[in-house]
């Protein structure tokens, strides 16, 4: 952190002898933890390049904070702190920062090793919702618009398969042509998002596990890593869940023989988020539960190739035709998850 911005923030909190230590796990801000003589904190940086309106994510975390200290008071919320202006976001030279109480013997995991771990995650995903189920949630910013769209998602790859260099479209046909072949996932989407009993919710739409707090016992405390709580349909939260928690490597893995569908944690997801949430769903949520994995492992597909045909735009690329394997990779187990839920 820049010095004399550290010095700003630091004075507007009161924290005097404060020391920090980069926080280097989280792939979107910069943060930090402080020790100070008033407590530990977790210190952030937005990214103003992902998240360009970081005071909409302001007022809905506030706003959820608030309803939550009346409705649910002993539900632990992760609210940023307010500095002794009363402010929770705090510009200084063109930057937008914010804090959190450090949360004592608590840590977060990186990758999920077994199905208890997967349970807990999925449970603590559906009590944040359920907590909110009477909140407003048409009261919520949209931070990431068109975040979890499947529809946009198509027609932005429709619009590269047209509009690529004539050597990528090549080295991705056969990919592209069979996630063309999917296309009915779309229809599925669309006729879910316009059924009447498919309700918007507060979901939190990035459900790794490593926005999860373990307490030392293994169990979950709560959810972290607020930034894309908005309005959003079911389908969402599961699905992002499934396609994170189900495979033993992740998207980057370019060996597509060591992707599987790990059985017990798929029904450690269903037994931690549908018994935790079932008396809030329709019978229409719930039989259409694991189409949400369809959409979530279908969309990311199509983004990564998407990406990889309009030359790495997004997501860059480490080596060549990185995002062409992260597509073959999440098109391999969207099929053998396919295959296990039929």
């Amino acid at each position: 952190m820049e010095n004399a911005a550290g010095k700003e923030i630091l004075a507007s909190f009161g924290w005097d002898n404060a020391t920090l230590n980069t926080i280097t796990s989280g792939l979107i801000n910069h943060t930090w933890k402080l020790h100070t003589d008033s407590g530990d904190y977790i210190l952030q940086r937005i990214n103003t390049t992902v998240f360009k309106r970081p005071d909409l994510i302001d007022e809905n975390l506030n706003r959820i904070a608030s309803w939550l200290k009346v409705h649910a008071p002993g539900y632990l919320f992760t609210a940023p702190v307010k500095n002794k202006e009363g402010l929770s976001l705090i510009q200084v030279e063109g930057a937008a920062y914010r804090a959190f109480e450090f949360q004592q013997h608590t840590h977060t995991i990186a990758v999920v090793a077994d199905a208890k771990e997967a349970f807990e995650a999925a449970k603590q995903f559906a009590l944040f919702t359920q907590q909110l189920e009477e909140f407003p949630a048409d009261q919520l910013h949209i931070t990431l618009p068109d975040f979890h769209n499947l529809a946009l998602r198509f027609n932005q790859f429709e619009t590269a398969l047209r509009n690529n260099n004539e050597e990528r479209f090549v080295n991705a046909a056969a990919t592209a042509h069979t996630l063309y072949q999917m296309k009915a996932i779309v229809s599925r989407y669309n006729q879910y998002i316009a059924h009447p009993d498919a309700r918007k919710r507060v979901m939190h739409h990035d459900t790794k596990i490593s926005n999860v707090l373990f307490n030392d016992a293994g169990r979950g405390v709560c959810v972290i890593d607020l930034d894309t709580v908005m309005p959003g349909y079911l389908f969402s939260d599961p699905g992002d869940m499934f396609r994170t928690y189900l495979p033993p490597v992740s998207e980057e893995e370019t060996d597509l023989d060591r992707i599987h569908i790990r059985k017990p944690v798929l029904e450690a997801i269903e037994a931690g988020y549908l018994d935790t949430l079932k008396h809030q769903l329709s019978s229409f949520e719930s039989a259409n539960f694991y189409l949400s994995g369809e959409i979530l492992i279908y969309m990311q597909a199509l983004r990564f190739l998407t990406d990889y045909l309009e030359n790495d735009r997004y997501y860059g690329e480490k080596y060549p035709d990185q995002n062409l394997v992260r597509a073959k990779n999440q098109l391999r187990l969207l099929e053998l998850y396919r295959e296990t839920i039929r």
